[in-house]
């Protein structure tokens, strides 16, 4: 995989350049920071397909043992998170990873995520003809503000 990314990168970089070749874009990608000993967090962003019935099915990290697209939703009044197999991009729809819903969940960390810092992954994109897309994407890790009465030093956040 180490050894992949970097081919990826070069390879995103020229099919963004030429717009002919991107089917997916991706903006405002970001990591949320962790803190010390915390293994597992999550990476959101906003997708949009220029072509019907694409689905996101995969992400690919060195950042993390395991990386897997995820939902999270209420069921009976309780918060569920779960692994879904892929997520639909409908054509000239923008669908978002973000908390609380959608995203990208890194578990088994290699090292903390620090704000400033960036975690590269390789989206994996299926479209409705069969083709197959990598997204390579660079995501600036964010520090979340503490809620009103906690510590900054995140000690006491609950992060995903």
């Amino acid at each position: 995989m180490r050894a992949l990314l970097p081919s990826l990168f070069a390879a995103f970089a020229f099919a963004t350049a030429s717009s002919a070749f991107a089917h997916v874009t991706v903006s405002n990608p970001w990591a949320r920071a962790t803190v010390a000993q915390q293994q597992a967090s999550g990476v959101f962003m906003e997708l949009r397909s220029a072509h019907d019935k694409a689905q996101l099915v995969g992400v690919k990290t060195d950042a993390a043992t395991t990386a897997e697209v995820h939902e999270m939703r209420m069921e009976e009044n309780v918060m569920k998170m779960r692994a879904v197999p892929s997520v639909d991009l409908p054509s000239g729809q923008t669908v978002s990873l973000k908390p609380g819903g959608y995203h990208i969940m890194l578990m088994g960390l290699k090292k903390p995520l620090v704000a400033g810092q960036n975690v590269d992954l390789v989206l994996e994109v299926v479209h409705a003809d069969g083709a197959k897309e990598s997204i390579a994407v660079s995501a600036p890790v964010r520090a979340l503000a503490p809620a009103a009465g906690q510590p900054a030093s995140g000690a006491h956040q609950h992060q995903h």
